[in-house]
């Protein structure tokens, strides 16, 4: 096990997820593919973020722990490897409520409400009380995730590139109110350089009745699924509207399935998918057959990683990826404490609070 954070010349990256169960295709592709790859090239930091799921799920904690588990089977299944990338939880590093604070302090409130996601959230989860301090204060959790690790980039979908432009403003502003100790900061370095967005390609993946796929529609394709649930689900996935009866041609240019096969299938079942629809030359079952194929080529390898650890081991990699993150994360905060002029929070003075 290593016995120091990592050191290395490579820029640094760092990202995460909630732990809302075990994930699909579309967290595999909008992100988790992207991070395995990322890892020949950077040096990268991954975490699940189980504080996050308490800002909408705070009522219920029941699942957090299993769906933290879940989160990072998925994450070692897909590829993620503990001994090239830090893999921790979020909870377990002090500093990340540590540095929440301080930015709580400094942050105007308006910044926080022209969030897009606020109110959005607000909107859809009307079945949850939203109207908490954690809830409107979780842009600035997630600044201090980031910027706890000093990181150059972090590696985002367009729809997040606007929380990191706030992780940035939160930098610019800690930066001119507190400057850093000469001592250890060469040429005036700044305490939390803006990192930036680091864009993820996010290809649009349907889920099982044509929207976005997402737990809150109930519309997913699990990675952990086997072959059969696989099946079965695609059996009932919406297709072209315009295939009414079989003998209807139509376009997969306009079918959720047609989606799947551009993203899995080989071009050899492209083309035949494009002769066979075109000319209902092939019904829709026998379509989503060859996209059921295409998928469990890709999750089978991802399944077998899976179910090679145990629950001790995923505990155990947790343990020592948080102890690594916590030694960086402390670097930091010894950094923001001298900058912000609050040497006792390194020691308890008797009396003093």
């Amino acid at each position: 096990m290593h016995e120091t954070p990592t050191s290395s010349s490579r820029a640094r990256i760092l990202s995460g997820m909630r732990p809302t169960g075990k994930l699909h295709l579309g967290n595999y592709m909008g992100a988790l593919a992207n991070w395995v790859k990322l890892q020949d090239s950077y040096e990268c930091y991954f975490f699940i973020a189980d504080w996050h799921a308490l800002t909408t799920d705070y009522a219920d904690t029941a699942q957090v722990a299993q769906n933290t588990l879940d989160a990072m089977l998925d994450y070692l299944g897909a590829g993620l490897d503990p001994e090239r990338s830090v893999l921790f939880l979020q909870s377990k590093v002090p500093q990340h409520a540590e540095l929440f604070l301080a930015f709580a302090m400094i942050t105007p409130l308006g910044w926080l409400e022209r969030v897009p996601t606020y109110k959005e959230q607000q909107e859809n989860l009307t079945g949850k009380d939203l109207g908490t301090y954690g809830f409107l204060g979780y842009p600035l959790l997630q600044a201090a995730d980031i910027l706890l690790y000093q990181p150059q980039f972090v590696p985002v979908g367009q729809d997040q590139v606007a929380h990191v432009e706030l992780t940035r403003e939160v930098a610019r502003r800690f930066n001119q109110f507190y400057k850093p100790a000469a001592v250890g900061r060469p040429g005036g370095r700044e305490v939390l350089p803006e990192p930036k967005a680091l864009l993820t390609p996010s290809p649009k993946l349907p889920g099982t009745d044509g929207r976005k796929m997402s737990k809150s529609y109930g519309n997913t394709i699990l990675l952990a699924d086997p072959e059969p649930e696989i099946r079965k689900k695609l059996k009932t996935m919406v297709t072209d509207p315009a295939r009414i009866r079989r003998t209807d041609p139509g376009d997969p240019d306009k079918c959720p399935v047609g989606d799947l096969h551009k993203m899995f299938s080989t071009p050899e079942t492209m083309a035949k998918v494009y002769e066979g629809c075109r000319s209902a030359g092939i019904g829709c079952i026998e379509c989503k057959g060859w996209a059921a194929d295409a998928l469990v080529q890709i999750l089978n390898p991802i399944q077998q990683r899976r179910a090679s650890f145990t629950e001790s081991q995923v505990k155990e990699i947790l343990e020592e990826g948080s102890r690594r993150a916590a030694a960086r994360a402390e670097r930091t905060m010894q950094e923001v404490r001298s900058a912000m002029k609050l040497p006792l929070a390194d020691a308890v003075v008797a009396g003093n609070c």
